[in-house]
């Protein structure tokens, strides 16, 4: 197994100005399996609840991910409503109801401590540390996190920040991290806690990242009709950790692909309700898009 990712699975209802979508697939993990699953073979350790249905854990398993590490519990699934607004750039939850979830410990499968990669989604920093004394000797181990574990758990954050290869956050997140309002301060303060590699993910923006090599950055690939913006993140880490596992991270132009690949996927995350339209992305699709963002970023240097 290449990669396994550690975090939450979920029945989602979503509002947009387009439709709402009740019930859907949702939660860190499965957004982040269904993009890595295109380009590597990915194992699930999360929990859900009796009432999880069974055509979302067919879906997930139709894409070759293992499900061996996802436990079913009896009791409620995570559920998640949200709504977003006409521009879909501002998003309000409705209601959070955390179900199973709300005392997962996780537990990885003997098989998942020899995996390349290891990826901590979004969840409690004391969680991520659990996993982290359990795991085996990952080449990479990547985590992301967000505001609400920066301000409610940051001692805990950054002793996990300070074991981990790779750390995905958005500028927002990267300012309150450090108290630098300037990206390359904030980026730099962060490597200097422990990550070889800091990811700093701009959403429509693009990405930029620094490294052992120095930095990186990309722009978003240009999407007409965005549907459903839920996902985009873990949808985009997805793409990074499938393109670089049994890679070198430290290697330059290994992650300027994975940032090309993370890039795509995300543009395609969001162009359906849910898991949709990730579900239906492959290969020759993902190549495609790395194409034409490939074309939009050549240039020739001017003349002296």
């Amino acid at each position: 197994m290449d990669i396994v990712v550690v975090g939450s699975v979920a029945l989602d209802t979503i509002h947009t100005p387009h439709a709402v979508g009740r019930d859907l697939l949702g939660g860190s993990a499965a957004y982040f399996a269904l993009a890595a699953a295109t380009l590597s073979s990915v194992g699930v350790v999360a929990v859900v609840g009796e009432d999880f249905p069974s055509e979302h854990l067919r879906l997930l398993d139709g894409h070759g991910i293992d499900l061996e590490g996802l436990e079913r519990r009896p009791g409620a699934s995570f559920r998640w409503e949200g709504e977003y607004g006409a521009s879909l750039k501002e998003r309000r939850s409705l209601r959070t109801e955390l179900g199973v979830f709300a005392d997962f410990h996780p537990r990885l499968p003997a098989r998942y401590r020899d995996a390349g990669v290891l990826f901590l989604a979004n969840i409690h920093p004391d969680l991520q540390r659990e996993v982290l004394a359990s795991a085996g000797k990952p080449k990479l181990i990547a985590v992301d996190t967000m505001d609400f574990w920066i301000r409610g758990a940051l001692a805990s954050l950054r002793a996990v920040i300070a074991r981990v290869d790779l750390l995905l956050v958005n500028d927002e997140e990267a300012a309150l991290l450090t108290g630098h309002s300037a990206l390359p301060e904030a980026v730099a303060a962060i490597r200097a806690m422990g990550p070889g590699i800091v990811v700093v993910k701009k959403g429509p923006h693009g990405v930029v990242a620094l490294g052992p090599w120095g930095w990186l950055a990309l722009p978003a690939l240009p999407v007409e009709d965005v549907r459903d913006p839920t996902g985009a993140g873990d949808s985009f880490a997805g793409g990074l950790l499938g393109s670089l596992a049994g890679r070198d991270w430290h290697d330059r132009d290994a992650v300027a692909s994975a940032l090309a690949v993370a890039t795509a996927t995300a543009s395609c995350a969001v162009e359906g309700s849910g898991v949709s339209a990730l579900a239906l992305l492959s290969r020759t699709g993902l190549r495609e898009r790395c194409r034409r963002l490939r074309e939009m970023t050549r240039f020739e240097l001017p003349g002296e």
